[in-house]
């Protein structure tokens, strides 16, 4: 596995590997790796020729510094797994690499409602500064298809919308959430939780299977009402569990409302923030 830091130097290595007609697929990390990371990395290795996954902890889209400063950094773990798991290329740029000095690289795009809902209300600015590194990590690996993974819904959906209204040729393909055996979502976040909030965690996929069942028959107020209950009386502090259109992010009320339902939620663990979802109706695109 190659290690770069500087763009120039991955863009020519890059480089070559298309004029040799390689294939490129390309997963955006911000590190403290785990299986679900992993994941991406083996779908790359069986469509594309080529595995690059980029480790970079983005301070743009952090709306509150003193996360930005716990976000956990492993580089010597996550280098040594990115090895193992068959990784061709690892990107670790340093900031100034990213957003040099003196440029404004800002997606400035209009997603209409999609960054407006949900993680848009209790996060200002985060899906700029998401869109923008994306958009940016983009420009410089240039890869065939984009491997993200399915718990950051909203992100995918929006991530999706800047590639088509840019008209980007880059296929983004979205990989199934990873979990624990006890089904809580895998996320680097979770090395921060203690150990109480970390046998309360899992309440949050429990809760996003009962509203499964729950709203074929219910309405949604009644699903999130009771959703959120649940979530209190494990002890944590539930931001939003909203069921929306997975097109859209737009709210619907009854089962029969869209052909595509997610169920989406945010809820805080104790001093970590933790966020997961679930396709309750047809399937993700």
């Amino acid at each position: 596995m190659l290690v770069f830091t500087q763009v120039a130097e991955l863009q020519y290595w890059l480089d070559g590997q298309r004029r040799a007609g390689k294939t490129i697929g390309f997963a955006p990390t911000m590190g403290a790796l785990h299986t679900g990371h992993l994941s991406l990395v083996h779908a790359a290795k069986a469509e594309c020729d080529l595995a690059v996954v980029s480790i970079f902890v983005n301070p743009t889209q952090f709306n509150d510094l003193s996360d930005l400063d716990k976000y956990p950094r492993l580089p010597e773990e996550d280098t040594a797994l990115l090895l193992d798991a068959g990784c061709d290329a690892l990107f670790m740029p340093p900031v100034a690499e990213v957003y040099p000095p003196g440029d404004d690289l800002t997606v400035l795009l209009d997603f209409r409602q999609l960054d407006q809902v949900m993680e848009g209300v209790f996060r200002p600015g985060h899906f700029t500064g998401m869109a923008t590194v994306v958009k940016r990590l983009l420009d410089i690996v240039q890869p065939h298809r984009l491997y993200m993974g399915q718990k950051d819904y909203q992100q995918l959906t929006i991530v999706r919308d800047m590639l088509r209204q840019l008209d980007s040729p880059v296929h983004l393909v979205i990989c199934p959430t990873t979990r624990e055996p006890d089904g809580l979502a895998m996320s680097s976040r979770n090395l921060r939780l203690t150990p109480e909030m970390r046998a309360a965690a899992p309440v949050i996929y429990e809760t996003l299977q009962a509203a499964k069942t729950e709203f074929e028959t219910r309405p949604a107020a009644v699903v999130q009402a009771q959703a959120l209950e649940r979530l209190h009386a494990a002890g944590l502090r539930p931001e939003y569990f909203d069921l929306v259109d997975g097109i859209s992010l737009l709210p619907v009320a009854h089962w029969a409302d869209s052909d595509f339902i997610v169920a989406c939620v945010a809820a805080w663990a104790g001093a970590v923030r933790l966020i997961d979802n679930l396709v309750l109706k047809g399937q993700t695109p």
